[in-house]
């Protein structure tokens, strides 16, 4: 094959694409930040002039700036997307999806969606597709898959040019051997960005796999970088009974979100002062759990098998925790990343020989043991695949997807694959983590469940379930045994009514009872165990940076209240008469209501607003 053609206009690439495919194009879109979101645009332009041409997009993980569903919220979240994403556009048929809707020409589908963003969207929920991420190479194929559209990282010229799959190779890799096999015409394009780190080894592709390349130096969009989550004390406490499981010299899988920074900032501290780690564990649990635990430091070190390369990772190599090698050299083995700015640059800087040691592969490497399994199984060992859910069941059935309705929260993903790998490889342990309990329209709600309509991984694959209360070990369990360890880690607000669930199911006998010791499961006793590690410097809400402001990180809890209380109008009359009894604050919250464009209000609904903002700043700071 020549080397590609070269474009500086994204419609000159989907017209040759058109062109070359007839008018029928079915595109595969890599998973998050890898979309070739201009070339995309440029097609869905194409499709919607002319309706002879049939677009059908498969992919996942569309990625979107935050949204609001209030003034208040929009005061916070347009000035933050104007700093954050300022540059990032979505792809068109997102804006499509969420506005009149998409030609009859085109359709979307998804195979694990940005979560809860397109829970109201129909087309959105009807065309979503259920898979196993391993799976979903395997249903692009069959569905006809003629295109790959994906963001790329570009080092030499012409011929002798390389273009990195960078941060994802997940299903592009296993889906160009399929292709190339099956003789069909097909078409692999690239779209250059200087920003998105090269990643080299499977990842790096000869100029010659690709047909075209759109190619705008100084004219590249703004990569993705969302900021991060606050963690909370309850994620720190689950991030601490985690990190505890995890022994030296073994194998780590973690997600995305604040439970996955918890979990890395939990080992940092383990690795830094393992008798602090040792004395907030023991202040945590109190000595009830019977689960082997770990406190020392990493001496062997872990090394990485991960779906997604999260910033937690880089902390853990800068600690020298993540440091044992497998057989091919690497520290970590993942199939796609999107992070923050930091976590972009700190790739971007690695010298070529360091940043080598993490390796971009397929995801059927990464989420399964088929091929080369021996070798794999020697490399993962003792592997810890730590997953967050929604909820849980008392027998063990985990949620982490969708809701009872039949509504698609986010997608299986990669969640069944690690279940399933912590079964077949010995020593390995899946562990499934989540808060207790969460606040919905106003009301505390236990996230531990008698049963469920909708079930991501069934009860007969439970194995280890963590919250800030401790570890329920499930694995070979009686169900009656099961009970009662996930009664003794669920929120003691909800522990009597699950129980007599239980006795009404005829699962735990008639006199079950919880003991004391496991009957104090209360948010104070989180915080005060946490309080001398916090004194240290750990336990931070962003432990690992943010990008929010010192403004915002005081705002964000203060709108979360707000939101809190005013899920219906009565608590929401509640909130406006307690704002207007309270009295001036003497510039107490000057920047905060500068921030929000409140700091001069002009209307009456103005005025009301700054009142009720500097309520929620007064109850957050207690």
């Amino acid at each position: 094959m020549s080397e590609p053609e070269i474009h500086s206009q994204a419609l000159d690439v989907a017209d040759r694409i058109i062109e070359t495919l007839k008018g029928r194009i079915m595109l595969g879109l890599p998973l998050g930040l890898g979309k070739a979101v201009r070339i995309a645009d440029a097609l869905y332009a194409r499709a919607v002039a002319d309706r002879s041409i049939r677009l059908d997009i498969f992919t996942a993980l569309t990625l979107e700036p935050p949204g609001w569903s209030s003034d208040m919220e929009r005061r916070f979240v347009e000035p933050l997307n104007q700093r954050l994403f300022g540059g990032y556009h979505p792809p068109a048929y997102a804006r499509a999806l969420r506005g009149d809707g998409l030609p009859g020409n085109v359709t979307v589908s998804e195979f694990f969606l940005q979560a809860g963003r397109w829970l109201d969207v129909p087309a959105t929920q009807q065309a979503y597709i259920s898979a196993n991420y391993t799976h979903a190479a395997g249903y692009l194929f069959d569905r006809g898959v003629n295109c790959i559209a994906q963001l790329v990282a570009r080092r030499g010229e012409g011929a002798d040019a390389r273009y990195s799959l960078a941060c994802n190779s997940d299903t592009t890799l296993d889906l160009l051997p399929k292709l190339r096999a099956s003789g069909r015409t097909f078409l692999l394009v690239g779209e250059v960005s200087s920003a998105l780190p090269f990643m080299g080894g499977e990842a790096a592709l000869a100029a010659s796999e690709f047909r075209h390349v759109l190619d705008t130096p100084g004219a590249e969009p703004r990569l993705f970088a969302p900021p991060k989550e606050p963690v909370s004390d309850a994620d720190h406490a689950i991030g601490i009974h985690a990190a505890s499981l995890i022994r030296d010299g073994g194998t780590l899988q973690i997600g995305i979100g604040s439970l996955g920074d918890a979990v890395a900032a939990a080992l940092v501290m383990r690795q830094r002062d393992p008798g602090l780690f040792a004395e907030t564990l023991q202040r945590l649990d109190g000595g009830a759990s019977a689960v082997p635990r770990e406190i020392g430091r990493f001496d062997q070190g872990l090394y990485a098998t991960s779906e997604m390369f999260v910033d937690g990772f880089a902390a853990l190599y800068r600690e020298g925790i993540l440091k044992r090698r497998a057989a091919d050299g690497a520290l970590l083995h993942a199939g796609f990343f999107v992070g923050s700015e930091e976590f972009y640059a700190f790739l971007r800087d690695l010298p070529e020989a360091e940043r080598d040691l993490f390796q971009m592969r397929p995801i059927s490497f990464v989420n399964a043991l088929y091929g080369d399994e021996a070798a794999k199984r020697r490399d993962r060992v003792h592997a810890r695949f730590v997953n967050s859910a929604m909820m849980v069941t008392l027998l063990g059935d985990v949620v982490s997807d969708g809701l009872g309705t039949g509504r698609v929260v986010s997608g299986v993903g990669g969640q069944y694959n690690f279940v399933a790998q912590a079964f077949a490889l010995d020593g390995a342990r899946s562990i499934i983590t989540l808060n207790a309990a969460r606040r919905a329209h106003g009301e505390s709600e236990s996230r531990f469940l008698w049963n469920s309509d909708h079930t991501t991984i069934p009860r007969h694959l439970r194995d280890m379930v963590v919250t800030e209360y401790g570890v329920a070990d499930l694995r070979g369990r009686s169900d009656r045994d099961c009970i009662a360890a996930m009664l003794s880690i669920a929120d003691s607000r909800f522990q009597d009514r699950l129980a007599k669930e239980a006795r009404d199911g005829k699962k735990v006998e008639a006199g079950f009872r919880l003991p004391e010791a496991r009957r104090d499961n209360k948010a104070e006793r989180i915080s005060e165990a946490l309080r001398p590690a916090k004194a240290d410097g750990h336990c931070q809400a962003y432990p690992f940076g943010t990008s929010f402001t010192a403004e915002e990180q005081r705002l964000l809890p203060a709108l979360a209240l707000l939101r809190d209380r005013t899920s219906d109008p009565w608590s929401k009359a509640s909130v406006v008469l307690s704002a207007l009894e309270t009295g001036g604050m003497n510039g107490r919250y000057d920047r905060e209501l500068r921030r929000m464009g409140l700091e001069a209000p002009r209307t009456l609904s103005e005025r009301l607003s700054r009142r009720v903002l500097r309520w929620a700043l007064a109850q957050v700071d207690g």
